[in-house]
């Protein structure tokens, strides 16, 4: 029996896993029941207009989901490295693990993993988040950190952002995530407007709000590339050093908009020169509505054959009401 167990009295706790986010997977399964009741009803569309209908529905709940989701992912800046490095402070203890650096618009996660994850009888595998969101205070995370006992290589890549740090990127990246959030709720709210004038055959705006929910995806991009250019300081760990690049969030952010961007040009430039096609694509050209107008009368036709057994010419109804008279 060893004074503190064998183990250091300002680490009081065990390794600190961060519990799972759940809200990427919340959204994705609200789209995808949508998605799948509207595959159970699609069997009574009939005709071609099945086929442009479900096109339609993807797109929409594509474009809508990610623009929804990027909002919480913490993936927009990522970078991993592979180093042999000191595990805690004041200790000798060196282990390999890859360390991962994860920005996205509310914060930033730090990860370490051992390989093999089972190193100096302890189980190496954390990730630590350290939000810079509204009503949060990463200063006060990073502390809160030190208090935990986090490893030392966890510490030293959340130290760069700190409000203190000679690096000086916490501003920007908290401002510029600020910005892009902003600008995807509003995209996200145009998005919805799209869906409503559509559903009202409205396509014209439409197509019109389509690109202004482009075009406030791509402001958000250029928000968060503002801080992403921005000269940092070096994360060295020996030899080797973390770099970070774009992540998946920013290239689905990118796709998203751009789709937009050409569906509303699309249906902007076919309402002007081929309309016809336009409303063939959404269900509502001319020739469907007569058929729909044909068939609507059939259950009517003895009802109008006896109205026309009643009509009569006008020159014999005046004659019949001279007789009776």
């Amino acid at each position: 029996m060893t004074l503190w167990n064998g183990s250091y009295p300002f680490y009081p706790g065990p390794n600190a896993y961060f519990p799972f986010d759940t809200t990427r997977a919340v959204i994705v399964t609200i789209f995808l029941s949508m998605l799948a009741t509207s595959i159970i009803i699609l069997p009574g569309i009939r005709g071609r207009g099945r086929l442009f209908w479900f096109l339609r529905l993807v797109l929409g709940l594509f474009m809508g989901a990610v623009i929804l989701t990027v909002q919480f992912t913490r993936d927009w800046e990522t970078g991993w490295v592979q180093a042999n490095t000191s595990y805690k402070s004041f200790s000798p203890a060196q282990v390999n693990a890859d360390i991962g650096l994860h920005i996205g618009l509310a914060g930033v996660n730090v990860t370490l993993r051992g390989n093999p994850v089972r190193q100096i009888n302890e189980t190496i595998d954390y990730n630590e988040h350290f939000p810079w969101n509204f009503g949060a205070d990463y200063d006060h995370s990073y502390s809160q950190g030190l208090q935990k006992g986090l490893p030392s290589p966890i510490l030293y890549v959340a130290e760069k952002f700190t409000v203190q740090s000679p690096c000086a990127v916490h501003r920007q990246y908290r401002i510029a995530g600020h910005y892009a959030s902003a600008m995807l709720w509003l995209a996200f709210c145009t998005w919805l407007v799209s869906i409503l004038l559509f559903s009202m055959s409205i396509l014209l705006y439409g197509g019109h709000m389509l690109l202004l929910t482009a075009t406030l995806t791509f402001f958000s991009l250029i928000f968060f590339s503002t801080a992403r250019n921005t000269l940092k300081c070096p994360i060295h760990f020996g030899s080797v050093s973390l770099r970070t690049d774009y992540g998946e969030s920013f290239w689905l952010t990118l796709g998203a908009g751009l789709l937009c961007l050409l569906l509303g040009l699309g249906i902007v430039i076919l309402n002007s020169l081929q309309p016809e096609k336009l409303k063939l694509i959404f269900s509502l050209d001319k020739s469907s509505k007569e058929e729909m107008w044909d068939k609507s009368c059939l259950p009517a036709e003895p009802s109008c054959s006896a109205q026309d057994e009643l009509m009569v010419p006008l020159g014999e109804l005046c004659h019949v009401t001279a007789t009776k008279l």
